[in-house]
Formats: structure tokens, sequence, C-alpha cells
């Protein structure tokens, strides 16, 4: 057999816990064994959370229309405007020109990272966080550092921390809010704070991943943009969550530049998206429609996926090994495993418990090595009766 050609480095040192854990489950499947998937969060892949059919509806018509050709680099005009609509109702002003459609939120991190970022540079990213904000900035030289969530105060901001490794490397700071994997929301204070230690550094633009508002419990969500009077703040969002079509891959960036101090790496980024062409056609014109059609579906999701959340807190108290901060949205859990043992390898747990119990969740050090280990994720997504199975087979490998 001949010699394999060399993988570069930045392909072979990319992980993504995720989506890497499904390999071995998949091995499972494949010798008859049914297991019970945990592991990523597409609500439809489980009952009673549909894409809203009316999106579905202008999905179809503009592929019946033969609205599936090229569509502009930066996004639909209709659906920037709209979009631009719904940034305002939430308190900044986003002008249409200010938004840019992208293959999902990943696409525009992609982006994001490839205009801001040189070697030596810094993304300061909350640990624990969503794998790609360690993943990519590397493979534009630059490094991510992690700023803790305290987990055991309700995943808050440790601002000190963030004071602490602030430095003029940092070119973008990481807000995900509501937080995947803790499902912790930022008060307004917090997010406050953060603006305020970003503008003593004039090269750092805060990024604002808001990929899951509409899914907050309660009236706390407060998006950073409409606080900030100074900082630059380029708010992430789209289809795949809070509309439930993670399949569509639409999402878009938002820029907020109070003083312009952008408008160089803004022509590097549409200079990027016009040599990608463009995100797909049909698929805006869906969005579209759910940006602009009835949302009251959406308060029958959100009741629903609170519901199963806190059923799976319920079982969470009563097993013994377990323990778990209550989320304030989002649709995930990020529990503590209590064993000292099982906390030192919480990679070897999940796959423990893959192959003994057929039940598939994603190791905590997967989206931190140093604040997230020790934790499992699970989405709570799944019918009660699924999620009761799960917990009984958890439970039942914990007491073995």
């Amino acid at each position: 057999m001949s010699e394999p050609v060399k993988v570069s480095n930045r392909a072979s040192s990319i992980e993504y816990a995720i989506r890497d854990v499904v390999v071995p489950a998949i091995e499972l499947e494949e010798q008859g064994h049914e297991i019970i998937r945990l592991n990523i969060g597409d609500p439809l892949a489980y009952d009673g959370l549909p894409t809203p059919i009316h999106m579905i509806d202008e999905y179809k018509k503009a592929l019946e229309r033969q609205d599936n050709g090229y569509g502009p680099s930066y996004g639909l005009n209709e659906l920037r405007k709209a979009i631009s609509k719904s940034e305002i109702s939430k308190g900044w002003n986003c002008k249409p020109d200010d938004v840019y459609v992208t293959h999902g939120v990943t696409e525009a991190l992609q982006v994001i990272f490839a205009a801001f970022l040189e070697e030596g540079d810094t993304v300061l990213a909350p640990g624990p966080h969503y794998p790609p904000y360690m993943a990519y900035p590397q493979m534009y030289g630059a490094k991510t550092v992690e700023y803790r969530l305290k987990s055991s105060e309700e995943w808050k901001i440790d601002l000190d921390d963030i004071s602490n490794k602030m430095n003029d490397s940092v070119k973008l700071l990481v807000l995900i809010n509501p937080n995947n994997p803790t499902g912790n929301i930022a008060s307004s204070s917090e997010i406050q704070d953060l603006i305020n230690i970003a503008e003593k550094w004039p090269n750092c633009t805060i990024i604002a991943d808001e990929i899951y508002d509409g899914l907050a419990f309660s009236d706390n969500f407060i998006s950073a943009a409409s606080l900030s009077k100074n900082v630059p703040v380029i708010t992430l969002n789209g289809v795949s969550k809070v509309y439930f079509a993670p399949g569509w891959r639409i999402g878009y960036m938002a820029w907020h530049d109070p003083n312009h101090t952008l408008r160089l790496v803004r022509d590097g980024v549409e200079r990027i998206l016009r040599s990608r062409l463009c995100a797909s056609t049909p698929a805006q014109y869906g969005y579209l429609a759910g940006l602009c059609g009835p949302k009251d579906w959406l308060d029958k999701h959100r009741k629903l996926t609170e519901e199963r959340m806190n059923f799976c807190l319920k079982r969470i108290n009563e097993i013994d090994g377990l323990s778990c901060e209550s989320p304030k949205g989002a649709f995930y859990l990020f529990v503590r495993l209590t064993n000292p043992e099982h906390q030192r390898n919480d990679k070897k747990w999940v796959l423990d418990l893959l192959h003994q119990e057929h039940v598939l969740v994603v190791h905590g050090s997967g989206f931190s090595p140093e604040f997230g280990s020790g934790h499992f994720r699970m989405v709570c997504l799944p019918p009660v009766p699924v999620l009761e199975e799960a917990f009984r087979r958890i439970e039942r490998f914990l007491s073995s």
C-alpha cells in the first residue's frame, strides 16, 4: 500500500465532540442495538416539535416557482429587511445593510474569523462553549482562550476572569446567550459589564451568539447590541433553533458598529461572501415566512420544551451521582457528575454509558477541557417516555 497523503495540521486537530461521539454509536447501531440519542440539538429528531407549516409552504412555493437559483451574496433583500426589523424590536438600530445571510451561524463564524484574525490573535470565548469557537480560530493562526462561567453560580460570567485575560491580542470577545451548553442567560448587568471591559480595548469586537434567544423561559433575554453605545457587536442568529429548521442552514450576522471602526473588516467579509456565491435561496424564503408570519406556535413549542426540561431536572435530582443547575433557556442540560472518579474522565464515562446502556450524551470536556470537564450535555427534547427510559438506563449504569 502506498504512503498516504499527509493531512494538514489544521484539519487533523479539529474536534467536534457533539458529532464525534456519533461514530461509536453508529457502530453499535450497525450491530443491531437501538441507541437513545441525546447528543445533538436537533428538534426535528424528536416528536412534537415540527417546523411550522407556513414556513414549509413558502419553501415549497419558492421551489415551485423556480426561485431556487443563485441569490444575492449578502442575502435576499426582503429577508435582510425582515431580519433588521426583528433586531430593531430587540432595542438597537439595525439597518438592512447591516445584515448578512449565511449558511447557518457556523459559516458566519468562519467568515468572521477569516476577516478578523491573523497569526497570534486571540478569541476570548466562554468556557464551556459551542465547539467551533475553539476549532476554527486556529485555522487562521489564532488561538481561543476561555473565560470562566461559574458552575456553582448558575454558570454566571466570571467578569474578573475576562478582565485578567484581556490584552491587545484579543480581537473578538464572545458572548453565547442563551448559552450552549449550560442554558444560562446573562443578565443585563453582566452584559453591560462585559461591554465595559471590551470598551477599554479599541481593537476588540463582541460576538453575540443569540441563536437561542426565542427559547428563553421568561422575559429575561436582552440583546447585547441594544446595550452597546461604543463597542462594535456582531449578532449571530438564524432559523435553526428558534424556528425549528436546523437542516435549512440559514443564519445571519447583524453588525452594530456605532463608531464605524469595522469598515475595513466588513469589506473583507463582503469579499468572502461574494466569493462563496450565496446561501440557499428557497430556504431563505422559508425563513422569511417565519419572521413575518404568526408566532403563536412558538409559545406551544417553548412550553413543551420547558415541560420536558423540568421532567429531566426532576429525574436528575432523584439520581445519586448527578446534579444540575436549572437552565433559563435553550434546550440543553449540562449535568455534573458528582463522583470524583467519573469527573476525572467524563469522556470515558460517556463512552461506557453508550456501550453498556446505549444512551448517547456528550462529554462536558468536549465543550471545554478546563471548565466543562466532569459534566455531560444532554438535550431534553425527546418525549417524556423516551426520557424516562434514558434516565432509567443512566440510573442503572451509575448504580452498577
